[in-house]
């Protein structure tokens, strides 16, 4: 079976919405960084996250780094110019992610030190959190990834920051629409950041935005967003700045998405549960989440192969033949993000673990992302569990 068009792994769903906010953006002539829809995306998002204030940036990433910057100047102060505020000092940061949130940290001439995962979740394990403060106790800034739209421990890494005295940067670019114990995530650091990407549960095609319930903060990352411009007749600059704004035009996509955040989270539920139940007799496990305590946003359906049926023949295989199946078919799948300790510009960064194993290469090395685009019919999933069954003789 090779579908006529192609299954993708999570790609925009657009609904309407979008294009009449877009419209108004250029009826109204405000197509640049202010605007109706920044200010309303900005209180939407607020609202529904628990948060005080929102700052609309340009990318996920932007926000990251922010967050990130904020974070070194509440702790160290303000650095010279063109000076990275953390200047060396280490960070500790979940292993298992996309680049952009270690990067956020490069940025700014931090040294990252990399905390492996807990297989329950996924994502960051507190035992080695706590093992890492136990090697480097001075470090005072943690940055915490929900992999695949699924809430870490967040109740165990906070306290763990709390009794170190340490900042935690909360990176949800994933989980927007995720619950930890009923609140939000986006809600849960000093500093935290969502984004907008083209592949997100809510998309702008690009953007992010900055969250807290400080003020000044809001205040700071609006200054830095627009070029740290003074309040003068001319351009003033006592700082560096940054073009990282939000366009009004990219907003007005977002708030016609905003509405159906719950409809997509619905919808990839759904068909995390219809993997679940079609993989059932096979030797594989989806991607967990504590049911207790979080309730996901199901971005993404991974799944991983038990270890003793990884390999060539007799019932086993691996996730590159899955993955290769997957293409032949005309469907999108990828490898589980490769642990940021084992990417090449970063493996001379220290690594801590608990568990006496690598967790995460654990993961990457067995696991694989799974068609989660809300988009796909039945049809196409059932044809699609077929053939990762096939891959195992079922």
């Amino acid at each position: 079976m090779r579908f006529d068009k192609r299954v993708w792994l999570a790609s925009p769903t657009m609904h309407g919405d979008e294009l009449r906010y877009m419209q108004e953006a250029y009826e109204t002539n405000w197509m640049s960084t202010v605007g109706k829809n920044i200010d309303e995306v900005e209180r939407q998002i607020a609202e529904k996250i628990g948060v005080k204030y929102a700052v609309a940036l340009s990318a996920g990433t932007a926000a990251l780094h922010l967050c990130t910057r904020l974070a070194g100047v509440t702790l160290y102060g303000m650095p010279q110019a063109g000076k990275g505020v953390l200047q060396g000092r280490k960070v500790f940061c979940s292993d298992m992610t996309f680049a952009a949130t270690l990067n956020s940290v490069a940025y700014e001439n931090g040294d990252a030190v990399f905390i492996d995962s807990e297989r329950d979740t996924w994502n960051m394990d507190p035992v080695a959190l706590e093992k890492a403060f136990e090697k480097f106790p001075n470090v005072r800034l943690v940055v915490l990834v929900h992999l695949y739209g699924t809430p870490a421990k967040v109740d165990e890494i906070r306290a763990i920051c709390k009794k170190h005295g340490a900042l935690l940067v909360e990176d949800a670019a994933e989980s927007f629409g995720a619950s930890y114990k009923g609140v939000q995530t986006g809600s849960f650091g000093d500093f935290n950041a969502i984004s907008f990407n083209g592949n997100k549960i809510i998309t702008g095609s690009s953007g992010g935005m900055f969250l807290t319930d400080k003020m000044e903060d809001a205040d700071r990352v609006r200054k830095w967003s627009t070029q740290s411009r003074e309040p003068f007749p001319w351009y003033e600059h006592e700082e560096i700045g940054y073009n990282y704004r939000m366009s009004n035009v990219i907003a007005g996509v977002v708030r016609g998405q905003l509405p159906y955040l719950e409809e997509h989270v619905v919808q990839k539920h759904a068909i995390y549960e219809r993997y679940k139940e079609g993989f059932k007799g096979l030797p594989v496990q989806m991607n967990p989440y504590d049911a207790t305590n979080s309730v996901p946003n199901f971005w993404l359906s991974c799944m991983i192969i038990d270890e003793n049926a990884v390999g060539e023949g007799g019932g086993k295989t691996t996730p590159a033949k899955i993955l290769e199946r997957l293409a032949d078919m005309n469907a999108e799948g990828r490898p589980i993000w490769k642990p940021m300790h084992m990417q090449p510009m970063y493996r001379n960064h220290a690594f801590v673990t608990a568990a006496g194993t690598d967790v995460g290469a654990d993961i990457f090395t067995r696991g694989l992302c799974l068609p989660s685009d809300n988009k796909m019919t039945l049809e196409q999933q059932d044809f699609i569990i077929a053939a990762i069954r096939a891959c195992f003789g079922k």
